[in-house]
């Protein structure tokens, strides 16, 4: 998909392996999530914390209502839960499967795979923001899954296919609020989604487009 000209960076944080990790982004600047191995899925989280103590987040339902698309194409917006614009999509360099369908995985899941002790991108996303001083007691939002590979067939059918993302296979989104980003690094081995295995992520922050 297209690739515009890259933006400077201002930081870069690894996300390893069936990790989370949180970046507080400012209104404007890009937010780049890179595949640095391959084939690896990536939780995306935004919450926005209100000076009265309440937490705005995005919300794959109220999307899909706005853009009438499964996901967002290049140049729409992702909306939080009182609709307002929080992330704008201005850049997909991987072969542009994502999805807004799938639940985060979460102990419960695992648990109904045979596995009764397992990482989780329920788990990352509360790890993830307590380490920025934010606290999320209530249930993950349907995240934004980059990267994860869902295909819907004309009856209505999903298949869970590996991701395709190569090394070095990026999104971006321009923050469109002041907002924290979580990615996790999705820890599913029991399901084909990450090739053969979890792998790390990056987060880049960059500076927004120069005037």
């Amino acid at each position: 998909m297209g690739t515009m000209h890259a933006t400077p960076l201002i930081d870069r944080i690894d996300v390893p392996a069936s990790t989370g990790r949180a970046v507080r982004v400012a209104a404007g600047q890009h937010v780049r999530i890179v595949d640095v191995e391959g084939s690896q899925v990536g939780d995306v989280f935004v919450v926005v914390p209100g000076a009265d103590g309440s937490l705005e987040h995005h919300s794959a339902s109220h999307t899909r209502g706005v853009t009438n698309r499964l996901f967002p194409a290049v140049g729409e917006s992702f909306v939080t839960d009182r609709r307002r614009p929080v992330l704008t999509l201005v850049e997909d360099t991987s072969p542009g499967d994502h999805d807004m369908l799938i639940a985060a995985c979460d102990p419960e899941r695992y648990a109904a795979l045979g596995a009764q002790v397992h990482r989780s991108c329920s788990q990352n996303l509360r790890e993830a923001l307590a380490d920025v001083g934010i606290g999320f007691a209530g249930p993950a939002p349907q995240p934004i899954n980059v990267f994860m590979r869902i295909p819907v067939d004309a009856k209505g059918d999903l298949s869970w296919l590996s991701a395709r993302t190569a090394p070095g296979d990026a999104i971006t989104f321009r923050a469109e609020l002041d907002c924290v980003v979580v990615v996790s690094a999705c820890p599913q081995d029991l399901i084909d989604v990450n090739g053969a295995g979890p792998t790390p992520l990056a987060i880049e922050i960059r500076a927004g487009e120069q005037s």
